[in-house]
């Protein structure tokens, strides 16, 4: 249970490195500002017209008598919406990445010099080859949250359970999921493939759930999503360095081994996957 409070610690971790960078943190606002004013609009769209959704697809409630059918059509529109938010809540990350891929690519580099004495991973590839990859696996992580999504809509019928465990359950999928997109962007720069970068986020899933699942929370409010954004991008950047067991380098050690004729060179550390962190 330690690593859920050291995900949570990555999180605030995150947002005083920015609280402290004013100019990385304006940086980082911006692409979430222009994702935020298309996700508003679309869901204000949503909420004029759910309940008419909820008409056309149940043609066979029709003839139901007061009040069965006036409840039944505004559950739906309920979940219809629910659906509609949460769909939000995961894409939003993603979207935001896509939109500010160049600007939050600089503040994890700027987190990575940091806390390296000056060093940083970099992919060696151009921008439009950047973008293309996050958006390839931006749209096979969506696919596997659409899918979450859809046996977790059915679930929300169940009485009960649909209320309590199933949005709980919601909340540890969005938070998993969202955290993936946040450490892909320091982990693409190292190299590590969608499959692989699973896998890692797998073998420390009550730490990447202690970061991601009250990011989730607090990204239901669209304000607040905006103005975490770039402090969840540094958390998961130093989340991502104790993910691959990189540390800050001792100043005394650095010193020493920096001068004179026979200083080693320094090495990377090594992904998940067992190469090198750059490509």
């Amino acid at each position: 249970m330690r690593d859920l409070g050291a995900g949570f610690g990555y999180l605030v971790k995150g947002q005083r490195w920015v609280t402290g960078h004013g100019r990385s943190l304006g940086m980082g606002l911006l692409p979430g500002l222009v994702t935020l004013v298309l996700y508003a609009a679309a869901l204000t769209g949503l909420a004029y017209g759910a309940d008419d959704l909820a008409d056309w697809a149940t043609p066979f409630a029709d003839d139901w008598s007061s009040p069965w059918l006036s409840l039944f059509r505004g559950f739906l529109t309920v979940l219809v919406f629910a659906m509609g938010l949460f769909l939000a809540v995961i894409t939003f990350t993603a979207v935001t990445l896509l939109v500010g891929q160049p600007f939050y690519e600089k503040l994890s580099e700027d987190v990575d010099r940091a806390e390296s004495g000056g060093e940083a991973p970099e992919s060696g590839l151009p921008l439009w080859r950047d973008l293309w990859i996050s958006a390839r696996d931006s749209v096979r992580v969506l696919t596997r949250v659409a899918l979450y999504g859809i046996v977790l809509f059915a679930l929300g019928f169940l009485p009960v359970v649909g209320q309590t465990v199933v949005p709980a359950i919601g909340f540890c999928v969005s938070g998993f999921f969202l955290a993936e997109e946040l450490t892909a962007v320091a982990l693409q720069r190292r190299g590590v493939e969608l499959a692989d970068r699973l896998v890692l986020l797998r073998s420390r899933r009550l730490l990447v759930l202690g970061f991601g699942v009250p990011l989730a929370l607090a990204f239901v409010v669209p304000f607040v999503a905006v103005f975490l954004m770039p402090g969840a991008v540094a958390g998961a950047t130093l989340m991502v360095r104790d993910l691959l067991g990189e540390t800050a380098p001792d100043p005394d050690s650095a010193s020493d081994s920096d001068s004179g004729p026979d200083a080693e060179p320094r090495t990377r550390p090594e992904t998940a996957t067992g190469g090198p962190t750059g490509r």
